[in-house]
């Protein structure tokens, strides 16, 4: 036998680690970089009662960082235990961990820091006649001593890492660190629109956010137009003209802050903010129910902006998950999900918006009245056929065209007044056989006529769905077109399915199918490819999954089949028809694959196109 598979290994001997080890240990987790270091100090801050906070840093906050606020302070006594491990003013029972509402419980990060890095902490009590110095490094402290501070408690880091250079190595050049920074610092200060922040690096001001007390209208712990006022400062103005406002509160929950809407998405998930109790957290559950509310809003890869604040019990919720306390576990996660998806999808499920609330105010002090005009742009104007078999019976803005009438409205359709305008005005002509161009108070508004339909169709359809009843619409003469044997055996087996979409699809022979009924919103030209499109999803998921979590995308591709298609001329009670259904239907401003059904191009920005007034 092998003489390596019979020597026995030596025995090794078990032994303590020395504090130190320990300290450095625990520092790769809690201070990951200095981010990590920074995210701590400030959250002390605001658990020391802080309403300033300044931050300054050098090369990145490896050089140097160094957190001061005017909270309450250490007595000189505490000093040297502040940077022990496991020092805590913030619990001191099991019960106080399970109702954890600070920032930090842990009593890690100081202790870390003073491992890695060289510490000095300066404070002054309320109480304490002057303020009180001690300093760490390699696991040593020096003996506190009196210092020059005002009340409240400054931490200096300097030299992150520098005993443990092959961990320093790791570190990124100083534009990355300072970028994690910048982004502790903006996430930490979006929390707390009470409390002034400022943030310096290499001697260069950054950051400078005065406080925005509560005002007594914005109520406990929503910061109302404090917290709007943060948000816009952090996240740019931009954010704040393309979002909507969040306010929700159920039993003992509070959702409040700010979404972005579906046609302001952005590449990356770099301005997503979530929040519980103040503190910032990413979480699967949390995660999963915002991407369900955008679900069939968003376009592609694109990904929403927000900052979202969740007020809970503190017993509630677990955030002693992960040292870095950004991780946390709901004691229900299901009604937080839930509550969260609920939220959202409510807020974005307005109609389309008034022009007012997306642009500029026009420049001219009286708005103008619009008018119903017809421009030679070659907009259809014929039997309203077409309209009745798409809108039903449904009255327009503009008086009724007659059979056979010409492109000329003899009359104007001026309103008595401005209440009565409609958000997205009444329509002028058709542009390229695709757009819709109508004129409302602001200006100018283009439609993208398919898209729009889409989604008036398939909120319709979801509506119709939800109800269990998508009325059928029975076919003069039945539409047949040849199939395979498995779409033939589909529509036998799933027939109660089919049913409950508005289908009637039945075989004429052992190869052809026939359509003798379907959604009354569907066209009987396209009767062949909705059928083949339906059969095609319940022979690949099954009936169950097609009606539950494929419902939205097959409805989706139903609507396409519905909706006007491109070079399709409309009349203008036809065009005004659907702008009218647009006021009316949750989410229009978004198609069902996310691009923006309309847009609003105002009267100043026409002005400015041909210089006007220059």
């Amino acid at each position: 036998m092998p003489r390596h598979l019979t020597a026995c290994a030596p025995m090794s001997t078990i032994q303590l680690l020395p504090d130190l080890l320990i300290s450095q240990i625990a520092a790769g987790e809690v201070i990951e970089r200095p981010a990590s270091a920074l995210k701590e100090l400030m959250e002390n801050s605001l658990d020391a009662g802080a309403t300033e906070i300044a931050v300054q840093l050098e090369g990145g906050g490896v050089k140097l960082l160094r957190v001061r606020d005017n909270g309450a302070g250490i007595v000189p006594g505490e000093l040297a235990l502040a940077l022990m491990r496991h020092a805590t003013s913030k619990i001191a029972s099991l019960d106080d961990l399970q109702r954890v509402a600070s920032m930090g419980f842990r009593g890690e990060a100081l202790a870390s820091m003073a491992a890695v890095a060289q510490v000095t902490l300066t404070s002054r009590s309320p109480e304490a006649v002057h303020a009180w110095q001690i300093q760490a490094a390699d696991g040593a402290q020096s003996d506190a001593a009196p210092a020059a501070h005002s009340y409240g408690t400054s931490v200096e880091m300097r030299e992150l890492y520098f005993n443990t250079p092959a961990r320093r190595k790791f570190l990124k050049s100083e534009a990355t660190e300072f970028a994690y920074c910048e982004e502790a610092f903006k996430r930490i200060a979006l929390s707390r629109p009470d409390v002034a922040f400022s943030l310096q690096h290499n001697n260069r001001m950054v950051w400078q956010l005065p406080a925005s007390p509560l005002l007594p209208c914005d109520g406990p712990g929503a910061g109302g137009r404090s917290m709007q006022q943060r948000i816009t400062a952090l996240l740019g103005d931009e954010f704040a003209r393309c979002s909507v406002t969040v306010e929700r509160r159920a039993a003992d929950l509070h959702l409040y802050g700010a979404i972005s809407l579906p046609a302001c998405s952005r590449a990356s998930r770099d301005a997503q903010y979530f929040f519980v109790n103040g503190r910032f957290v990413r979480d699967k559950v949390v995660a999963h129910a915002i991407r369900q509310a955008y679900q069939d809003i968003l376009h592609g890869q694109r990904h929403p902006a927000f900052a979202l604040f969740l007020d809970m019990p503190p017993e509630q919720v677990d955030v002693n998950v992960h040292p870095a306390k950004n991780e946390v576990r709901f004691r229900d996660s299901q009604a937080i999900h839930r509550f969260v998806f609920h939220t959202l999808q409510q807020a974005l499920a307005a109609p389309a918006a008034p022009a007012e609330s997306i642009s500029e105010t026009p420049r001219r002090a009286t708005p103008f009245a619009p008018q119903q005009r017809i421009m030679p742009l070659h907009a259809a104007a014929e039997p309203l056929a077409l309209y009745d078999a798409l809108f039903g019976n449904h009255e327009s803005g503009t008086a009724r065209q007659e059979s056979g009438s010409d492109q000329s409205l003899s009359a104007e359709c001026r309103l008595p007044d401005d209440t009565g305008i409609p958000p997205l005005g009444f329509a002028l002509a058709q542009l390229a056989g695709i757009y819709i161009l109508a004129q409302n108070r602001n200006g100018l508004v283009v439609v993208d006529m398919h898209a729009a339909h889409e989604r008036i169709v398939y909120e319709k359809l979801k509506a119709a769905l939800d109800k269990q009843h998508i009325h059928a619409q029975p076919l003069l003469i039945p539409v047949s077109f040849p199939a395979d044997a498995l779409d033939i055996a589909t529509a036998e087996e799933e027939r109660a399915a089919l049913m409950q979409l508005g289908f009637d699809i039945a075989p004429l022979s052992p190869t052809t199918l026939a359509v003798r009924a379907m959604p009354a919103p569907l066209k009987q030209a396209h009767a062949e490819a909705a059928a083949r499109d339906v059969l095609h999803e319940l022979r690949e998921f099954g009936a169950t999954r097609a009606l539950t979590e494929r419902r939205n995308e097959l409805l989706a591709t139903l609507a396409c089949h519905a909706a006007v298609r491109a070079n399709q001329q409309l009349s203008i009670p036809e065009m005004n028809a659907i702008l009218r259904e647009m006021e009316h239907t949750e989410r229009s401003g978004q198609c069902n694959h996310g691009r923006p059904t309309w847009f609003q191009i105002s009267i100043a920005e026409l002005d400015a196109m041909f210089m006007r007034g220059k």
